[in-house]
């Protein structure tokens, strides 16, 4: 898949799921997700143009949001459980696939 398009999916993803998990804590943390998604929903366009900068920042937040979803979010909602364990694993499933796209995207154009 094209990064772009990685990009899109997780930024969508980080969005819904951060606005759901504001609904049902109504904890201001919960939009932090949010916000990094509307990042990459702006970023969408530049990586799709092939902005070398945009690529970049657009990994680095990837980078920021995943470190911070598997090293501070994802053993919280192991223990408390429910749909925001769930919510957790999808964003970080996201995220992981869209770095994935943004390095296979860097070895293809170095390769070229």
């Amino acid at each position: 898949m094209e990064a772009h398009k990685a990009n899109l999916i997780n930024a969508i993803t980080l969005i819904l799921l951060g606005l759901w998990g504001f609904y049902d804590t109504q904890s201001n943390t919960a939009l932090i997700p949010t916000f990094f998604g509307i990042a990459f929903l702006i970023f969408t366009s530049g990586i799709k143009e092939g902005n070398k900068i945009i690529s970049h920042l657009a990994v680095l937040f990837t980078l920021i949001i995943l470190i911070a979803l598997v090293g501070m979010r994802l053993p919280k909602s192991l223990e408390s459980g429910g749909l925001g364990l769930y919510r957790v694993i999808l964003m970080i499933a996201t995220s992981a696939f869209a770095m994935f796209a943004f390095i296979k995207s860097f070895i293809d154009a170095r390769r070229k």
